[in-house]
């Protein structure tokens, strides 16, 4: 007798459906498990058979063959076990035929017949729902997860007799709804235990984290071992904002892949923030395995991914900038290709030398040589996809000893990112893009409107900073995102000389040809004899 039943494997970060086939015909007596399939799926064969016959039912001495449709997808993991189970089951008539009609079915089994929790169930009832089935039969474990998803039914099962009784039409899922949940329940906003308040001065650090947050713009902190920087970095999440119901969908389908979804919170309500280790492996950190899986660039999505100690990083480094700069990355194995999304918020540290002393020579003692390859660890093709570059300076005595907390804590920063991320949201509705520094070429001209001012300055810094088309637009956007912190419809002569000065971190900025020298953000100018050291010169003026 021949029968079949819907299941799904997980190809990148999305899901494909398998029929599952199963047919008991005369012959000699085996269990077979063909259609591209691993040595994993092929294991289910001794699962499948074992938990059976605790369930009562005996295999009859005839020739079992399971088919995994199409044959040039390749199948793994143990997401097959109940649906295989269940095809057996209704080819031996335990089950009625159409019992499974317009459902998926799957997850793992136990040698008992109990189930256990599988990955990748988001996406997985996703699929099942633009199929069009009617109800997706899952481990119990997965309920509240697969539940997430709206307009289909998710019925969790405990153990093999369960999906039995379900085909049978005797089940009634009122003890899983009651300990499950029928939905998932909405998160407490995210409490977190640090806070920009903590740093006492650098400002100008704080100014930075301030607009690579509004705008999620790329953000590079250099300094001296002590001065902060891995600090500022680990308190960026704390001024991001919240994630859309599209965003939050879109990070949970990557951590259901990876089986990394808290089971208490099956819908991830806060941005990520991923801080690899400096030893991390280049596949580590891109994805990798002859089948590709996610790797950090990809779990940050939507997120912040904090590098620190960049140069450090003996792999290289190069490899971040097509994500960087496409928002997505495309693996390519003999296994497959995938493409997975990376639209993530780089925040990387580093020293200025390998001592991390460098300008003080009473404590430095580096030669040039030295610190030239070091720097050269990061390449300038990478630096020129960083927006932002704010170079630290050690803490003084007076701000550490200072009394009372800065004004610029983690609240008052979000409020203005939130302003911020409102006046972008509205002003792209309906295209697609959230933030500033999604906008592409065509969409600088379309939006990025400066004054006669601004565009002087520009003209004046491409030329006397060589800076290239690419460096030219992300100033620009920078530029956006300071004037939506600051409310402005219009670029203005401050804002461009503000994304130029965190841009240029080490070169002495142009006149813009009006007789005014460049002007500082406020809080800058407060703290530049921190921000600037013997080798940076920026000149005030008048306000334009």
């Amino acid at each position: 007798m021949f029968c079949h039943v819907l299941s799904a494997v997980i190809s990148g970060v999305d899901a494909l459906p398998v029929m599952v086939e199963a047919d008991v015909s005369d012959g000699m007596p085996q269990f077979t498990i063909v259609g591209f399939v691993s040595s994993q799926v092929r294991e289910a064969q001794d699962r499948v058979r074992t938990a059976v016959r605790n369930l009562g039912v005996s295999l009859p001495p005839r020739r079992i063959t399971i088919n995994l449709a199409p044959g040039d997808l390749r199948k793994d993991g143990s997401r097959f076990d109940l649906p295989i189970a269940a095809a057996v089951l209704q080819a031996l008539g335990v089950i009625p035929e159409d019992a499974f009609r317009d459902t998926l079915v799957a997850g793992e089994l136990h040698l008992d017949g109990s189930t256990e929790r599988i990955t990748g169930v988001l996406p997985t009832v996703l699929m099942a729902r633009e199929k069009g089935c009617r109800a997706c039969l899952l481990p119990v474990g997965n309920v509240r997860e697969g539940r997430v998803i709206e307009g289909i039914r998710v019925v969790g099962i405990r153990s093999l007799e369960e999906l039995t009784a379900y085909g049978r039409g005797l089940f009634t899922e009122e003890d899983n709804l009651s300990e499950n949940g029928d939905r998932s329940k909405d998160s407490l906003p995210a409490v977190y235990s640090v806070d920009f308040a903590d740093i006492h001065g650098q400002e100008a650090a704080k100014r930075a984290a301030l607009i690579a947050a509004a705008g999620f713009h790329n953000l590079l902190l250099s300094g001296p071992p002590g001065s902060g920087k891995s600090m500022a970095a680990r308190r960026i999440p704390t001024i991001l904002p919240e994630l859309t119901q599209e965003e939050s969908l879109e990070i949970s389908r990557i951590y259901s892949i990876v089986g990394m979804l808290p089971e208490e919170e099956p819908l991830m309500r806060h941005r990520p923030f991923r801080a690899p280790h400096h030893t991390v492996t280049p596949a580590a950190l891109c994805g990798a395995g002859l089948h590709p899986r996610p790797g950090e660039i990809t779990l940050a999505h939507r997120g912040v991914l904090f590098l620190d100690e960049l140069p450090e990083m003996r792999g290289n480094l190069d490899f971040l900038r097509e994500p960087l700069e496409e928002r997505k990355i495309t693996i390519s194995r003999a296994g497959g290709t995938c493409t997975f999304p990376a639209s993530f918020l780089l925040v990387a540290a580093m020293n200025p030398c390998p001592c991390g002393y460098y300008p003080d020579r009473r404590r430095c003692s580096c030669t040039l040589r030295e610190i030239k390859n070091y720097q050269a660890r990061v390449s300038q093709a990478l630096l020129d996809r960083i927006d932002l570059r704010c170079e630290m300076q050690p803490a003084e005595y007076d701000d550490l000893t200072a009394g009372g907390q800065s004004n610029m804590t983690s609240a008052w920063m979000r409020e203005h990112v939130i302003r911020a991320g409102q006046l972008q949201k509205d002003r792209y509705a309906g295209t697609g893009i959230l933030f500033n520094s999604e906008l592409s070429a065509a969409d600088i001209h379309r939006y990025c409107d400066t004054s006669p001012e601004a565009g002087r300055l520009l003209r004046a810094s491409f030329r006397s900073l060589g800076l290239s088309a690419r460096g030219y637009h992300h100033v620009l956007k920078v530029s956006r995102t300071i004037a939506d912190l600051e409310g402005a419809e219009k670029i203005c002569e401050t804002h461009v000389s503000e994304a130029l000065c965190f841009r240029c971190g080490e070169l002495e900025l142009p006149d813009s040809g009006t007789g005014k020298s460049l002007r500082l953000h406020e809080g800058q100018q407060e703290h530049k004899g921190r921000m600037t050291s013997g080798r940076r010169k920026i000149w005030e003026g008048e306000k334009p």
